[in-house]
C-alpha cells in the first residue's frame, strides 16, 4: 500500500495495510501456530447461525462476533446471543490484535438504534451486549449514540439487561462520561487488553492508565451500576504483570474481570508469544476471587462478551476441562 495516499471514506484497511503505520512494527509471521488441544472451537446449529446472521443484515447490523473472528461464534450464534457492534465496522485505531478494519468510518447511521431494538426484541434476548468501533472523529466518542441505543432498547425490551463495551473515549472522556451516567446501562464494560509495558506495541493511541481512570470514574458517578474488564494473555506479558493488573483493576473499582487467551488473527497480525497453561489460568481466577471482585474468568476461550449474562448472574467460568487435564497441560 501506498503510504502517502489518502485513505477514502468507507475504505477498509486490514492486515499489512492496516498496521502500516503503527509505531512498533508487526513482521508478519510465517506461519500461525497450532492449537493445543484445549482450545477449540464446536460448530453448532449451522441453520441457527445463518438466522441470526440473515437477520442482523436485514437490519443493517453488524457483530464484533463476525468483524473480529471471535473463535466462540458458532457457540453464541448457535445458542441464539451476539454481541452487536453499533457506529459501523470501520475503526480509527490500529491495533495489531484486533481484525476490526481501520479507516476513515462512514457518517452515523441514525435510524441504527431503532435497527438495534428491533433485532433485540426479535431474537427475545434478556441480557444483550453492546460494543463499538473507536470513533476518534467524533467529538463525543459515540457517546450518545450508545445512550440512544440504551433508550431504544428499553422502550421495546425493558426487562432486557444491557452491557455496554466502550471504547476509551480519549481526549473526551468527561463530556463522555456526563453523558452515559445520565442513561446508563446495566454493566459498564471497557477493555485493558494488555499490561502497560506492552500499550505502546499493542494499543497504539490508547493509554493504560487512562482506561483505569475510565472505569474508576464511571463507578464514582454511577455507584448503582457494576463496572466490568477484560484482558487477553499470550501477548508477551509474564504472570507477575498480570498480577499487579488485576490488583490496579481492584483498586480502581472494577466488579467483572474476564482474562481470555490471545489468538492471531492472519499472520499479519501481532504474534502469539505462548499459548498461556490451563494451571496460569487457574492462578489469575484464584487470585481474582481473592481480591474480591464480583465475578472473575479465566480460561483460554474466555472473551469479554463470552456469556455475560451467566458471569453476571454469578456462575463460575466455564470449565470444560478436567482437573487432570490442567495439571497435564501446565
Amino acid at each position: 500500500m501506498d503510504l502517502k495516499r489518502s485513505i477514502t471514506t468507507g475504505e477498509k484497511l486490514r492486515g499489512a495495510d492496516k498496521l502500516a503505520r503503527i509505531p512498533v512494527k508487526i513482521i508478519s509471521t510465517e506461519k500461525i501456530p497450532q492449537k493445543p488441544e484445549w482450545i477449540r472451537a464446536k460448530i453448532s446449529h449451522p441453520e441457527e447461525i445463518q438466522r441470526i446472521k440473515d437477520l442482523l443484515r436485514q437490519q443493517k447490523l453488524h457483530t464484533v462476533c463476525e468483524e473480529a473472528a471471535c473463535p466462540n461464534l458458532p457457540q453464541c450464534f448457535g445458542g441464539g446471543t451476539a454481541t452487536f457492534m453499533i457506529m459501523g465496522d470501520i475503526c480509527t485505531r490500529r491495533c495489531p490484535f484486533c481484525d476490526v478494519a481501520h479507516g476513515r468510518p462512514n457518517a452515523l447511521d441514525l435510524e441504527e438504534p431503532q435497527y438495534l431494538a428491533e433485532t433485540v426484541k426479535n431474537l427475545n434476548l434478556k441480557y444483550v451486549v453492546i460494543t463499538s468501533v473507536d470513533r476518534d472523529d467524533l467529538k463525543d466518542g459515540g457517546a450518545q449514540h450508545f445512550a440512544n441505543c440504551i433508550t431504544e432498547i428499553r422502550k421495546t425490551s425493558p426487562d432486557t439487561l444491557i452491557e455496554i463495551l466502550v471504547p476509551d473515549f480519549r481526549g473526551r472522556l468527561e463530556l463522555a462520561l456526563e453523558i452515559l451516567s445520565q442513561t446508563p446501562p446495566d454493566v459498564f464494560n471497557h477493555n485493558i487488553e494488555t499490561v502497560p509495558r506492552l500499550y505502546r506495541a499493542m494499543r497504539p493511541g490508547s493509554d493504560y492508565q487512562h482506561s483505569l481512570d475510565l472505569l474508576q470514574k464511571f463507578k464514582h458517578l454511577r455507584p448503582d451500576v457494576a463496572t466490568k474488564c477484560g484482558l487477553m494473555v499470550g501477548l508477551g506479558e509474564v504472570e507477575a504483570e498480570v498480577i499487579v493488573l488485576l490488583n490496579d483493576l481492584s483498586d480502581h473499582l472494577v466488579d467483572y474481570v474476564t482474562i481470555g487467551q490471545y489468538l492471531q488473527p492472519s499472520k499479519s497480525h501481532a504474534p502469539i508469544h505462548r499459548f498461556v497453561s490451563l494451571k496460569e489460568f487457574e492462578h489469575y481466577q484464584t487470585h481474582g476471587q481473592l481480591l474480591g471482585f464480583k465475578n472473575i474468568w479465566s480460561a483460554p476461550m474466555v472473551r469479554s462478551s463470552y456469556f455475560a449474562d451467566r458471569q453476571y448472574k454469578g456462575e463460575p467460568v466455564p470449565q470444560p476441562f478436567k482437573r487432570e487435564n490442567i495439571l497435564k497441560n501446565s
